[in-house]
């Protein structure tokens, strides 16, 4: 009986290393920091906490050197998390981005000091339809704003070459003409990164009224076209370029794989062993079982190469809304790191290209 019961207090002991939770009290003026270290204990609350700190401590860890991507999907920019996103850029805690088009479509409104307003998902979109007001859950806006920020898209794609390019090109392009003409370019993740040479992406880029307004030009003749391939391209060698690889993903769908992919690209089709991503925080409602993208977990992901599987326990799912958890983990981040040197990666794009594209010549020689 002795000898049991040393055993099953060695074993609880391991069980119940995890720090006591304790019901502490809430204080006025407390800090969001506080509040995740303090309050988010357990549940879905213990996962945001994991996730802020796993951000905060160690992607952000200069001693890591970790290259941060953001991949961004659902309706955030019309919400106004735009802000947030300036903010991890600003920071140098986001180093490039992978979206949705209809995400940068909709941040270019807030540049050209278009009006979106708070509303009621409950209204009568008949009624809406009739007025010329356009709905996104309870955003609401005039359609006049569709029909003026496609005439900025138009006039924009005018200085363009008139031959296919990345996405990459196409925002940075779309952000300095924002700081040119724009009224309020500092309100524009669009403008701002081209201020600060953060590459973003589209992985479907027909997918928004933006590559809408270019399939437009195409029937009057135009050649600009835009070109995923080259998106393929550009972000693994971003990938391969990094000393480590760290992801934020909000909601999930193709943004999300887009960058997951990365992995897979270099040593599945190019042969060239990387291991897999460090570090992967994830924003989603969706669950796994349903057998959605945006479900799939990091720990499926270690089967594809897609993250190493020694790094798992830097992998964290939030189940919940992007619109709540991203002000929570931006302000941990600025609260708990300090700011990083930004690596202005968009400037550097034909740099990692050639070593990306020296690596695999390289490892053709080995390979059959």
């Amino acid at each position: 009986m002795t000898h049991h019961h040393d055993s099953s207090e060695k074993h609880s002991s391991a069980l119940l290393s995890g720090a006591q939770i304790l019901p502490r009290r809430v204080r006025p003026n407390m800090t969001v920091a506080e509040l995740i270290d303090e309050q988010f204990q357990a549940y879905n609350g213990a996962r945001l906490n994991e996730a802020a700190r796993v951000y905060a401590e160690r992607m952000l860890d200069p001693a890591q050197d970790v290259t941060v991507g953001l991949t961004m999907a659902g309706a955030l920019t019309p919400a106004g998390l735009g802000g947030c996103v300036l903010t991890l850029m600003e920071y140098g805690f986001v180093d490039f981005i992978i979206s949705t088009g209809a995400n940068l479509y909709h941040d270019m409104h807030h540049a050209l000091a278009m009006s979106l307003h708070r509303g009621d998902f409950r209204l009568d979109d008949v009624k809406l339809q009739e007025e010329g007001v356009i709905r996104i859950y309870d955003i609401l806006f005039d359609d006049q704003v569709l029909l003026d920020t496609d005439a900025f898209v138009r006039e924009s794609l005018r200085s363009l070459p008139n031959h296919p390019i990345s996405t990459s090109e196409l925002h940075y392009h779309l952000g300095q003409q924002l700081l040119k003409a724009g009224v309020k370019p500092e309100y524009s993740v669009l403008a701002q990164a081209a201020a600060w040479n953060v590459p973003i992406y589209t992985s479907s880029p027909g997918d928004s009224s933006i590559g809408m307004n270019v399939a437009r030009n195409a029937l009057e003749g135009s050649q600009l076209t835009l070109d995923p391939l080259a998106d393929v391209n550009e972000t693994t060698a971003i990938v391969h370029h990094a000393t480590r690889n760290g992801v934020i993903i909000l909601g999930g769908g193709s943004p999300k794989n887009f960058y997951l992919q990365t992995q897979p690209q270099l040593w599945e089709v190019l042969g060239i062993q990387k291991g897999g991503h460090d570090y992967f925080i994830q924003v989603t409602a969706d669950a796994p079982h349903w057998g959605g993208l945006s479900g799939a977990t990091p720990s499926e992901a270690v089967s594809w190469g897609k993250i190493k599987p020694d790094q798992l326990n830097n992998a964290v799912v939030v189940y919940g809304d992007s619109t709540i958890a991203l002000p929570l983990l931006t302000s941990y981040a600025v609260s708990k790191a300090q700011p990083r040197p930004r690596r202005e990666l968009f400037a550097r794009r034909q740099e990692m290209l050639d070593e990306l594209k020296e690596a695999y010549e390289t490892g053709k020689k080995e390979r059959p």
